[in-house]
């Protein structure tokens, strides 16, 4: 029997003992993005419950930089034990067309855990813009739009992304400016210095509420519950647009199986947790189905979101070395 055969062999034999002893030691879960965003919420929320049901803490552990990819490429380089882990959203499948250089295969490099939350957006614009409708926007921005502004929270950011579909929708161009995170964007939104963004929920819902800012359209297929006089995006006109900040946990390729199971089970057990349902309606989001939380379902939609925005970020000419 050659040596590789016997090593995969007794890795297949090992693997089930090593997963049930798994975790003895702390977590570490990255984090591509601020603390106090979205992105670093759902990650807490989502390790404090996992945290209870594993016996060990995940610490987590914000690696800023480059659109998300910096924490990305120390998670596809760490050693695969289950004990480096990563949270990303829409962002992790967007950056294999917007970055050029990246040094890992977007497709390849992890093992994929499961889905944990698909948090709506929601279009809005200043608070003295002229159009009161969706379809009053986008005939306004027909005419207007070489003259308008659409805030993000820069490259590769969900709102980035929400943005050029936007524009890819209304087929006009509009003046990009980017920032460094969402909240300077709001800022500038509230105090009348851009035109429009589109942002996650977990952002926007107190702004709509206290009317700092005028709200057009949410990019779900259901109006939402918490926000029930605003119309999605597909109803007020653009048929068929869709976008959410799904957010997954992944490992590094070659973690052993019965890991990547046992972290999936957990996370489906975790989110079945009312304390944790509780705080993700506290930021107007929910955790997905049961059978969305696993490695298959997660490594369909980042394969699918990954094949679905090449084009239009090529067609925007965005792109980042």
């Amino acid at each position: 029997m050659r040596p590789t055969v016997v090593i995969s062999a007794f890795l297949m034999m090992v693997s089930p003992a090593f997963a049930q002893n798994y975790p003895s030691r702390p977590i570490t879960l990255l984090v591509p993005f601020a603390a106090g965003g979205a992105t670093d919420t759902v990650a807490r929320v989502t390790a404090q419950s996992m945290s209870k049901l594993l016996g060990q803490p995940i610490v987590i552990e914000n690696a800023l930089g480059a659109g998300g990819t910096i924490a990305a490429t120390r998670a596809s380089r760490a050693e695969p034990d289950g004990y480096t882990l990563l949270i990303h959203h829409i962002g992790i499948s967007t950056a294999a067309t917007l970055y050029r250089n990246l040094p890992y295969d977007t497709k390849t490099a992890f093992a994929p855990i499961g889905l944990i939350t698909n948090a709506p957006m929601t279009i809005i614009g200043r608070p003295d813009l002229p159009p009161n409708s969706l379809s009053e926007l986008v005939s306004y921005i027909k005419t207007n739009g070489d003259k308008m502004t659409f805030g993000n929270a820069g490259l590769g950011a969900a709102s980035h992304l929400c943005g050029m579909l936007f524009m890819t929708a209304v087929n006009k161009q509009i003046l990009p400016i980017p920032y460094k995170g969402n909240a300077p964007v709001m800022t500038d939104l509230i105090a009348k210095q851009i035109d429009l963004t589109c942002d996650q929920t977990t952002n926007t819902t107190q702004p709509i509420a206290a009317k700092l800012v005028k709200s057009y359209a949410i990019t779900t297929r259901t109006r939402l519950t918490s926000m029930p006089d605003l119309p999605t995006a597909d109803e007020a006109g653009l048929k068929g647009f869709e976008v959410g900040a799904w957010h997954g946990i992944y490992a590094p390729k070659g973690t052993p199986d019965a890991i990547v199971q046992k972290l999936s089970r957990t996370l489906q057990d975790a989110l079945k947790e009312p304390d944790l349902i509780k705080r993700f309606n506290d930021i107007n989001t929910e955790p997905v189905a049961q059978d969305q939380a696993t490695p298959q379902a997660l490594q369909t939609m980042l394969n699918n979101e990954v094949d679905r925005w090449a084009p239009i970020i090529k067609a925007a000419g965005q792109f980042a070395d």
